[in-house]
C-alpha cells in the first residue's frame, strides 16, 4: 500500500495545479494558433510546446538543471539566440530599397515612436492596483511596439527577464497578426487619393554600394550608439554574408540551417517563462494590452509621417509605405503591397515598402540600444 501511495505521488495528477492546466492550456491555444490559423508558427510552434513541457509538474524540465532550463541560460540570458536569428534576417534581407531610396528611413524611425510612448504608457499603468512595473520593465514591454521579436527577446533578457515570456507571446503574436491590425488603421488614416499614388521604379544598385552600406551602418553604430552594436553587428554581418558574393556557403548556411536550429530552442526556451506561477498574473493582461497599443501607434507613426513625405514630395511618395517602418519582415511591406493594389491594381509598392521595413528592423535595434544605454545602464 506504501508503495502504491508513494507511486501515486509521482505522477502528474497527484501533483497538477490549475495553474498548470491553464498554462498547458495556452500552449495549446499558441499551437493552434500556429498549425490551424498558421500565425507565426516557426516561434509560436516551439514556444506552446515549450509552454506545455515547462509545467509538466515533477519533470523539472525548466527547472535549474533541466533541459530547457540550461538551453534558457545557454542561448537567452546569454543574449545568443536572439543575436543569431538577427544574423540569419541579415543574411536573408535585401537592403537594396533603402540605398535607392535613403528618404524611408524617416518612415522607420517613425515606426519606433510606439516603443517610446508604450514606455510612458507602462510607468503610467502603475496607478491602477496591481501593477508594479519598474522603468526596466517599461522600457522592455515598449519594445514591443518595434514588431520585432528577436530584439524584444533580447532587451527583456537584458532588462525584464521575469516578463519575457509575456513579452515574447506578445511580440510574435502581434507580429503574426499584421494583416488584421494594419490596413484598418492604413485607411483610416489615408484618403483615397493618398493610397492611389504610383510610385517610381526604383534605380538600380550596385554591388559596390550594397556592400558598402552595412559596413558604413556599424561605423555609424560605433562611433554613436555601441550599446546597439550586439544587434546591429550580427544584422550587418549577416547582410555582408549575403551581399560580398565570396561566401555563399556561409550566407546559405545564416539563411537556413543556422537561423532554424536557433530559431526551434530559441522557442523552447521562451517557454520555460510561461510557466503557471510567472505568467498567470495581472501584469501579464497588461502586457498584452499595452503591446497591442505599442504596435497600433508605431504604424500610426509610420503612416502619419508616410502623409507628412507625401505632402513635402508634391504626391510622389504614397503614405501606405509608412506602414512598413514597424521591422516585421517583410510581413508589413506585403500588407502596404496588398492595400495599394485594393486602391489602383496597377499600384505596386512591395519593394517601396521594403525600404522602410528595413529601416524599420535598424531602428528597433536602434531603440534597444537606446534604452540599454539610458536604462540599463549600457546593458
Amino acid at each position: 500500500m506504501e508503495n502504491l501511495l508513494i507511486l501515486w505521488q509521482t505522477t502528474g495528477l497527484a501533483n497538477f495545479t490549475w495553474g498548470q492546466a491553464i498554462m498547458i492550456g495556452i500552449g495549446g491555444l499558441l499551437l493552434y494558433l500556429a498549425i490551424v490559423k498558421q500565425f507565426e508558427p516557426l516561434l509560436l510552434v516551439p514556444i506552446g510546446f515549450g509552454a506545455i513541457l515547462s509545467n509538466i509538474p515533477v519533470a523539472g524540465i525548466a527547472e535549474e538543471g533541466g533541459m530547457l532550463y540550461l538551453v534558457y541560460e545557454v542561448g537567452i540570458h546569454s543574449g545568443i539566440f536572439p543575436l543569431l536569428i538577427f544574423l540569419g534576417v541579415g543574411a536573408l534581407t535585401d537592403f537594396g530599397p533603402l540605398i535607392a531610396n535613403p528618404k524611408t528611413i524617416f518612415l522607420g524611425a517613425a515606426a519606433q515612436f510606439g516603443i517610446f510612448l508604450t514606455l510612458i504608457g507602462a510607468l503610467a499603468m502603475n496607478m491602477i492596483p496591481g501593477f508594479d512595473f519598474s522603468l526596466a520593465d517599461a522600457a522592455a514591454i515598449g519594445i514591443i511596439g518595434g514588431a520585432d521579436g528577436p530584439t524584444a527577446i533580447f532587451l527583456s533578457s537584458r532588462l525584464a527577464p521575469d516578463l519575457m515570456g509575456a513579452i515574447a507571446v506578445a511580440a510574435y503574436s502581434y507580429m503574426a497578426m499584421v494583416p488584421l491590425i494594419q490596413p484598418p488603421i492604413m485607411m483610416a488614416l489615408t484618403t483615397e487619393t493618398e493610397r492611389k499614388v504610383v510610385m517610381t521604379q526604383l534605380r538600380p544598385v550596385s554591388r559596390l554600394e550594397k556592400i558598402l552600406f552595412p559596413l558604413t551602418v556599424l561605423l555609424l553604430c560605433l562611433l554613436f550608439l555601441p550599446t546597439a552594436a550586439p544587434l546591429i553587428g550580427m544584422l550587418t554581418f549577416g547582410n555582408l554574408l549575403k551581399e560580398c558574393g565570396v561566401v555563399e556557403r556561409l550566407s546559405k548556411t545564416a539563411q537556413n540551417e543556422l537561423i532554424n536550429i536557433v530559431t526551434i530552442f530559441l522557442g523552447l526556451a521562451v517557454g520555460t517563462k510561461l510557466s503557471a506561477e510567472s505568467f498567470l498574473n495581472v501584469e501579464t493582461l497588461g502586457i498584452l494590452v499595452l503591446g497591442i497599443i505599442a504596435f497600433s501607434v508605431g504604424t500610426a507613426a509610420g503612416v502619419l509621417m508616410g502623409k507628412l513625405m507625401y505632402k513635402m514630395s508634391d504626391g510622389k511618395i504614397n503614405p501606405l509605405i509608412g506602414a512598413a517602418g514597424v521591422s516585421a519582415v517583410p510581413m508589413a511591406a506585403r500588407v502596404v503591397n496588398k492595400v495599394g493594389l485594393e486602391a489602383n491594381n496597377q499600384n505596386f509598392l512591395l519593394m517601396h515598402a521594403m525600404g522602410p521595413n528595413v529601416a524599420g528592423v535598424i531602428g528597433s535595434a536602434v531603440a534597444a540600444g537606446v534604452l540599454l544605454a539610458t536604462v540599463g545602464g549600457g546593458g
